[in-house]
């Protein structure tokens, strides 16, 4: 799996949207502390998907209005700039991304200390592009071993915002909070469908739509009535 994989299934600029902030209001629903997928719509003048295991790797999805940008890092790849003195970038990396996407080289975010960009992928859409794009012409170095799950270049993190994202996030909420989620509730939740305290319920009965009523106003995803 690599970036070129990854850009060839991933869904349209929207669905992405969509799928970014059900993966945040479910994690928001199961766990409510430090957040392994969270959203924001108030990321400067964008919004932002993220993404933080706790052990150094981490994506970031940003949505303009120009487009989509995406963001890899996976501290274990080979293509990680800290392999390099200078930490310069995997070659071609950014070859063929748009301008008008330049100024996500330059987020705080997603640079070192001394402003430096620090990526082991990315990955870009324009408004009105049919398809995803990686940068040109990347010769990607050998899998780390038979159990790197992730790719060279960490982009198997973006998985989970493939087409079965429903069994992807229940096989991971089986794995990491080792609970078993109701699969209905995740379907309800990555269709976009308003959240009501029924649904809520199904996926933790400790909580109700009031007492998240402010966490997913900062996603921007749809309340039913109370």
């Amino acid at each position: 799996m690599t970036a070129y994989d990854i850009a060839a299934r991933l869904p349209s600029i929207d669905r992405l949207r969509q799928r970014c902030k059900a993966l945040a209001v479910l994690e928001r629903i199961i766990d409510g502390g430090e957040a392994y997928y969270a959203y924001t719509s108030t990321w400067g003048t964008d919004e932002a998907a993220l993404m933080s295991n706790g052990s150094g790797d981490e994506w970031a999805v940003v949505f303009t209005a120009d487009g989509a940008f995406i963001w890899v890092f996976d501290h274990e790849s080979a293509m990680s700039p800290y392999h390099d003195p200078d930490h310069e970038l995997w070659p071609g990396l950014l070859d063929g991304i748009p301008a008008v996407l330049r100024p996500q080289v330059a987020e705080p975010a997603f640079c070192d200390e001394s402003g430096q960009f620090i990526a082991t992928a990315v990955l870009w859409r324009l408004v009105g592009d049919d398809r995803w794009y990686a940068g040109e012409g990347i010769s990607f170095p050998p899998l780390s071993g038979p159990y790197d799950h992730t790719g060279p270049d960490g982009s198997g993190m973006l998985e989970i915002l493939l087409d079965d994202i429903v069994d992807r996030f229940v096989e991971f909420a089986s794995d990491y909070y080792e609970i078993e989620v109701d699969r209905a509730a995740v379907e309800h939740v990555v269709a976009h469908r308003p959240l009501t305290d029924t649904l809520i319920q199904a996926l933790n009965p400790r909580l109700t739509l009031a007492d998240l009523r402010e966490d997913i106003a900062t996603i921007s995803y749809p309340i039913g009535v109370m």
